[in-house]
C-alpha cells in the first residue's frame, strides 16, 4: 500500500472520527441540557440515543481500520493479530445494522400511511448486514493467507535445515 494511499485513508478516518465525536457531543448536550424543542410528534430522544450508539459503532470500525492500515504499513497484516481488528469491524457493522433496525422500529408507527418506507428501511438494514457478510468472507481469505504464510515459513525452515 503506497504512502499516499495510507495518508489519504488516515486523513479520511481522522475526519470521520472527529465528525462522529462532534455529532455525539451535540446529541449528548441536547439530551443533558433539556433544551429539546421536541413537541411529542416524533420520539426524538430515542433517535438521539440511537444516533449516539450508532456513532460508537462507526468509531470502533474507524479505530480497527486504522490499526489494520498500520499493520499493512509494517507488513504484519498477515498474522493472527489482524483477526481481532477484522472481528471488530464485523462487530461494528453488525451493531450499526442493529441500530438501523431499531431506528426502523421506532419510525414505523409514524409510517402507517406509507408502510413502504418501513420496508425500504428494513431493506437497508439487510444491506448493512450484507456488508458485514462481505467483510466476513474477506476475513476467511485473510485466514487462508495467514495459514499459507505459516506453511511457507515452516517449509522454509525445513529447507534451511536440509541445506
Amino acid at each position: 500500500m503506497g504512502k499516499l494511499a495510507v495518508r489519504a485513508l488516515r486523513a479520511v478516518l481522522a475526519v470521520v472520527l472527529a465528525g462522529t465525536v462532534c455529532i455525539q457531543a451535540g446529541m449528548v448536550w441536547t439530551l443533558a441540557s433539556g433544551n429539546d424543542p421536541e413537541d411529542g410528534s416524533l420520539p426524538l430522544t430515542a433517535f438521539r440515543v440511537i444516533t449516539i450508539l450508532g456513532m460508537v459503532s462507526v468509531q470502533v470500525a474507524v479505530v480497527c481500520v486504522w490499526r489494520l492500515v498500520a499493520m499493512v504499513r509494517r507488513g504484519t497484516v498477515f498474522s493472527h493479530a489482524a483477526f481481532r481488528y477484522v472481528d471488530g469491524v464485523i462487530g461494528a457493522i453488525v451493531a450499526a445494522a442493529l441500530m438501523w433496525f431499531v431506528v426502523t422500529a421506532v419510525n414505523a408507527p409514524g409510517q402507517r400511511d406509507d408502510p413502504g418506507v418501513t420496508v425500504i428501511m428494513g431493506g437497508i438494514g439487510v444491506a448493512i448486514l450484507g456488508v458485514a457478510l462481505i467483510v466476513l468472507v474477506l476475513r476467511m481469505l485473510l485466514a487462508q493467507a495467514v495459514a499459507r504464510d505459516v506453511e511457507a515459513a515452516q517449509m522454509q525452515a525445513e529447507l534451511d535445515e536440509v541445506i
